[in-house]
């Protein structure tokens, strides 16, 4: 990612002077998220979409994800403080997924949290987990150490471990076939110890799109051996690589909302954080786009509870801003839906985008539309809010539109049929084109889109 010449400012520092964090987001030129690493297409993105469903994808996470590893006897001692779910027991080699909440109950981030030794943990996933529970550990007088291992938006250089996965109803057999026969029963969330082609590699048994599959680790120098043995024997099961493009679809089909904006640009709380990012940090550079439009920064987040993550919350102990999400739980006003795009609509989108030089839309590049670091467009229930669209994909196996959002709850039964704006009210943001505000209709769906079966007790 692209950081600012000169000396760094700290977010904190940009906020004031652009006049407040809305403006700051509303004016970045930043636009979605790009993988690294890895071309857009290595074959053809609707064909590697479907693959993770009728077949096998092969999914590469070595470049993007952000990891922080943690070591010491006091890491889940630290942990609980900002993680809402239960960390304790937690056993070597399982994983879980930790969500963190700010001071108002707000969500910050999620991540898997793996637990390698009885003293070494790493947290992967977007950076927002990272950046805050590093900033906290440095603050921290227990014993833990920490070392951020930067993505490759950020640093083009060897990681510490490659990262796989394999998924899609073909998954098993590869993954027994590749092992030799000799694949152990991991269990859900749990992580096992296999071999490919005399490397030994760490697994997390878990899942998409309905689908079992495997997330695949080892030492970065074993990547390439363990890549061409899987896509090898791949080929008898129809397997594909997927690219960039393909990758940005998986979210809306699994129901899991990736990069929400983090609830760290208000309050006099997150102030020494602000003061500790700086505009090398995606928090600071990162764009806001979309057609809901408030001047309150605080209008954009969202909560645990709303997310979904209600049933993974640890009551029965303390945690930053237990009391604000102990509200929001007993007076939920959201609920996380899929959004199904109408497809006349969205082709009428697409066709005023590209031919009608009068009124043209905004455009919509497949399959990921998007087109900001956090994206919000506005849902409407005839003339009220319904709520907020967030994350949106074409999907070849939906062969709809989709996208996650939060709707008021009265508003989130399936079936229910709503209204999305498309684009960005005068925009400022130079990547943005001339365009008008299209009303699309779509229609609330289940999250995830597609049922899930990985969590059943057989293979």
């Amino acid at each position: 990612m692209a950081a600012g010449e000169g000396a760094p400012k700290s977010l904190e520092a940009l906020i004031d002077e652009a006049g407040g964090a809305v403006k700051l987001l509303r004016g970045s030129n930043l636009g979605p998220y790009v993988f690294p690493g890895i071309p857009p297409e290595f074959s053809n993105w609707r064909d590697e979409v479907q693959a993770w469903k009728d077949s096998v994808a092969l999914l590469e996470l070595s470049y993007h994800m952000t990891e922080l590893h943690l070591r010491g006897r006091d890491v889940i001692p630290f942990l609980g403080q900002f993680a809402v779910n239960k960390l304790d027991p937690f056993q070597v080699k399982r994983a879980k997924q930790i969500v963190l909440a700010g001071h108002d109950g707000n969500f910050i981030a999620d991540a898997i949290l793996f637990r390698e030794e009885e003293e070494f943990f790493r947290i992967v996933g977007a950076p927002f987990a990272s950046d805050w529970l590093l900033y906290n550990a440095q603050n921290s007088p227990l014993s833990i150490t920490v070392e951020k291992n930067d993505n490759w938006s950020v640093r083009q250089t060897p990681r510490d471990v490659f990262r796989l996965q394999v998924q899609g109803p073909e998954a098993l057999p590869l993954m027994q076939e590749v092992t030799g026969n000799t694949l152990p029963d991991i269990k859900f969330f749990f992580v096992g110890e296999l071999q490919i082609a005399g490397k030994t590699v760490r697994a997390l048994r878990h899942g998409m799109a309905g689908t079992p599959g495997f997330e695949l680790y080892g030492p970065w120098d074993d990547q390439q051996t363990v890549r061409e043995t899987l896509e090898k024997v791949g080929e008898k099961y129809g397997m594909r690589k997927v690219g960039a493009l393909a990758y940005s679809a998986t979210a809306q089909e699994s129901g899991w909302m990736p990069m929400p904006m983090p609830a760290i640009y208000h309050g006099s709380e997150m102030k020494p954080y602000r003061e500790w990012l700086n505009n090398y940090f995606l928090e600071t550079i990162g764009s806001l786009g979309g057609s809901f439009i408030s001047d309150r920064i605080e209008d954009y987040y969202v909560d645990p509870i709303e997310l979904g993550y209600g049933s993974l919350v640890d009551w029965n102990r303390d945690f930053l801003g237990r009391a604000a999400l102990k509200e929001k739980a007993a007076n939920q006003k959201r609920t996380k839906v899929t959004l199904v795009w109408n497809d006349d609509d969205v082709a009428a989108t697409i066709k005023a985008s590209l031919f009608d030089n009068q009124k043209p839309d905004r455009f919509m590049a497949l399959p990921n539309p998007m087109y900001a670091t956090f994206q919000a467009d506005a849902v409407f229930k005839g003339a009220n809010a319904a709520g907020v669209s967030q994350w949106l994909a074409y999907s070849a196996n939906a062969q709809h539109v989709i996208s996650l959002a939060v709707v008021n709850v009265e508003d989130a039964t399936p079936g229910t049929e709503l209204t999305l704006l498309w684009g960005e009210p005068n925009s400022r943001r130079r990547t943005v084109d001339r365009h008008d505000v299209r009303e699309i209709r779509v229609t609330v769906a289940p999250a995830p889109y597609f049922d899930k079966v990985i969590k059943i007790g057989h293979q």
